[in-house]
């Protein structure tokens, strides 16, 4: 289906609904971490690029071509031609950013990131937004396997980041590591959560512990470290205790943290990701604890079910697929017994 044709088949959702704020009320947000982010690194760096499959204006991206035109490359609703104009671009010794949807990046050029990109180990970051269950459209807007695919692309980094924070500090270290890059994309009105936590710092490749629990380890990702900060506050009120292990590089992926954490004491593990359950986080995890002979007092994946999803308002989306604040909370309660 060419995407004319899926624009005209999707669900009639609002625009407000589309380009909804994962953003809880109330919550501190930043606007536009990412082109902010990529504005600042790029002034004194002409060999950063931006590129875009019609969609600047909803990745961010459109900051850098105001502040870079000559940089920019508007590439019109062509991803394959994206993802091959990136590879030439890096091929010349440039550096580009290469923004669109994860389900178009990923769903239909899928074959150009692992021949012209990834074969090559060519220096091109792909920054794809709407990852996972972050917008109201159904199955033709939700890249809810998209992790699943790029982990399969040998030399492929995969960067998943929690919030603004994340996004801001790894903007620089994805364009400073050598090789491509798939980064899930959180844009417009980005929460800031990690900012609380003393001394955090992204640091590609690497897990952070951002708290303590001597009942359950939470081992997560992007928005659903987000959702386990906020769980583990509430259930600190009944005195369970809730560690939580931030995991922002999916690939390669820090086992050497994650064994540790799990290998500490004997307590129940959950994964929990806004990625289906087949072929991402927990899938990486269980196989890290497997090779290293690690053994959890017990492990369940807390992440979107091996379905194609509804259309509809976000919060609802959340809780019926058991990944809101107040959902996952029940889900721990009740895997603790």
């Amino acid at each position: 289906m060419s995407q004319a044709i899926a624009e005209k088949a999707k669900p009639r959702l609002t625009t407000s609904a589309m380009i909804a704020s994962i953003a809880s009320e109330g919550q501190r947000v930043k606007a536009a971490p990412f082109g902010k982010a990529l504005v600042e690194y790029a002034a004194d760096r002409p060999e950063v690029v931006g590129l875009t499959a019609d969609l600047a204006k909803y990745t961010d991206l459109h900051l850098f071509a105001q502040a870079y035109p000559e940089r920019f490359f508007q590439m019109g609703m062509a991803e394959q031609l994206l993802m091959g104009a990136a590879g030439g671009l890096a091929k010349e010794g440039l550096v580009p950013f290469a923004t669109t949807y994860a389900v178009f990046g990923t769903r239909r050029a899928y074959d150009f990131i692992h021949q012209v990109i990834a074969e090559e180990n060519l220096n091109v970051k792909i920054c794809c937004a709407l990852p996972g269950l972050t917008t109201g459209y159904g199955p033709s807007h939700q890249a809810t396997e998209d992790i699943a695919m790029m982990r399969g692309v040998p030399g492929l980094t995969i960067v998943d980041p929690c919030d603004a924070l994340d996004i801001e500090q790894a903007v620089p270290q994805i364009a400073q590591h050598p090789g491509p890059v798939y980064m899930r994309l959180l844009r417009g009105q980005v929460p800031l959560v990690l900012d609380e936590i003393e001394g955090y710092r992204f640091e590609l490749g690497k897990a952070r512990m951002l708290r303590e629990g001597a009942d359950v380890l939470v081992i997560s990702s992007g928005i659903l470290t987000m959702r386990a900060l906020e769980v583990a506050q509430d259930l600190a009120a009944d005195r369970i205790g809730v560690a939580v292990l931030h995991c922002p590089t999916i690939k390669p992926l820090d086992e050497a943290a994650i064994v540790a954490a799990v290998g500490a004491a004997p307590r129940l593990v959950v994964v929990a990701e806004n990625h289906s359950v087949v072929g991402g986080l927990g899938e990486a995890v269980a196989s890290a604890l497997l090779r290293h002979r690690v053994q959890p007092a017990r492990f369940e994946l807390a992440g979107l079910p091996d379905a194609f999803l509804d259309a509809g308002a976000l919060p609802t989306l959340h809780d019926r697929y058991g990944i809101s604040r107040e959902v996952l909370g029940r889900r721990i309660r009740g895997w603790l017994g």
